[in-house]
């Protein structure tokens, strides 16, 4: 895939680019806890976007989608939202470089790759990572890692329309090989952790359903939360969040709560104490354990939170039963969207089988199966990567 980007580049450009690497991400655990102040937990993985570029002394940029086999050209002198809502996620990276005083020379691009579109793999983040990275390398800017995490995520807020957290961003950046990253999304502190892939494989099984609640649903569970917090803070002025909130806290202003609004803070509660917990774990090289609190964490999405459907439901369920499958939950905003199944490699065509033909039987829907290790994040492609072979080309569908 990268020769045929650098190829498809040298025969629009007649150059020789320079090549960038940018990946997908997952959350292994943590959700819902990022708006709260909260712990996530995630990592970069082997879905991934390539980029081919060069400057091409002009104020132009000329971009070709690899992916959609389609080119574009705008003026970097005159920079806005367009209506190729591909290009968006690029034009908003050069808006957000050009607001910190930089000037963005005209360059050549070709970038595509295999992220699965619409699979919560966040393609986006890895579009406006790649770009960040390259024209800070191309260009010289100087610009910190960080700096460009937070480019990208303003660029995907102003060009592309989506509010997002910070997570998607600075996963795709700062991932690092065979390690998850425990972010706090207060202060963005992070640290790494060992997560020994050699004997496992991350599996996501992508329901292909995108409930239409889901946008407004997450609303209300933010205003859920911020109810909560107003309650405690009565008695507990310490708490900004409910990142500062304890069991103990809930539990003794729990007549107050209204029910609901009290199952939504204990769920987040939970979820930030399981992320912590979970980092033990993986400090001790004890997968089982961290295996059992991802599928906590997914009891506590579908009743206490409520933002679970009943196909993430059925597909965590029939996980459970599978020999090989250490944990397993929904990931993502919810109502839809992947499952993320941690699944011993000796077990992995054993439960790709199962799930496959269940979800067939129960939905009279296929099951696309994406197979994922953790990785490098964002950066320079050194030479040409190969094509998987073997028992990795088979598994990658």
């Amino acid at each position: 895939m990268v020769q045929d980007i650098i190829t498809t580049f040298q025969k629009l450009y007649n150059q020789e680019p320079i090549v960038i690497r940018s990946a997908g991400r997952v959350n292994l655990i943590g959700e819902h806890t990022d708006y709260n102040e909260g712990f996530v937990l995630p990592a970069a993985i082997d879905k991934e976007l390539y980029f081919a570029i060069a400057p091409n002394g002009t104020t132009s940029m000329r971009a070709y989608s690899f992916d959609l086999h389609e080119k574009s050209t705008f003026n970097l002198e005159q920079v806005a939202p367009t209506q190729t809502a591909w290009a968006n996620y690029l034009l908003g990276v050069v808006a957000q470089l050009q607001k910190a005083g930089h000037t963005v020379p005209g360059f050549d691009l070709v970038f595509g790759g295999n992220i699965p579109m619409g699979a919560g793999l966040s393609s986006s983040a890895a579009v406006e990572c790649g770009l960040a990275y390259a024209l800070n390398h191309l260009f010289g800017f100087g610009l910190g890692k960080m700096d460009l995490v937070k480019m990208a995520q303003k660029a995907e807020h102003e060009y592309a329309g989506v509010m997002c957290g910070i997570m998607d961003q600075f996963a795709s950046m700062f991932g690092k090989r065979n390690h998850v990253i425990r972010l706090d999304c207060r202060s963005l502190e992070y640290e790494y952790f060992p997560f020994d892939m050699r004997d496992y494989r991350l599996v996501l099984c992508d329901t292909q359903v995108k409930h239409s609640l889901a946008s407004s649903e997450y609303n209300t569970r933010r205003q859920e939360c911020e109810a909560g917090v107003t309650i405690l803070q009565k008695h507990y002025p310490q708490v900004n969040s409910l990142r500062d909130v304890t069991l103990e806290m809930l539990e003794s202003q729990k007549d107050e709560f209204d029910a609901v609004v009290y199952r939504r803070c204990t769920y987040v509660v939970q979820e930030n104490l399981r992320v912590e917990q979970a980092c033990l774990d993986l400090e001790r090289g004890d997968l089982e354990a961290f295996g059992q609190k991802m599928f906590a964490s997914h009891q506590g999405l579908q009743h206490d939170y409520e933002v679970s459907c009943p196909e993430l439901d059925f597909l965590a369920q029939v996980a459970r039963g599978c020999e090989g499958v250490l944990g397993a939950r929904m990931m993502g905003g919810g109502f839809g969207g992947c499952t993320i199944n941690l699944v011993r490699l000796s077990g992995l065509e054993k439960f790709t089988e199962t799930v496959e033909k269940a979800y067939l039987q129960q939905f009279n829907r296929s099951l696309p199966i994406y197979i994922a290790r953790i990785v490098d994040g964002t950066g320079l492609v050194q030479t040409a990567k190969p094509e998987a072979t073997g028992r990795e080309a088979e598994w990658t569908r």
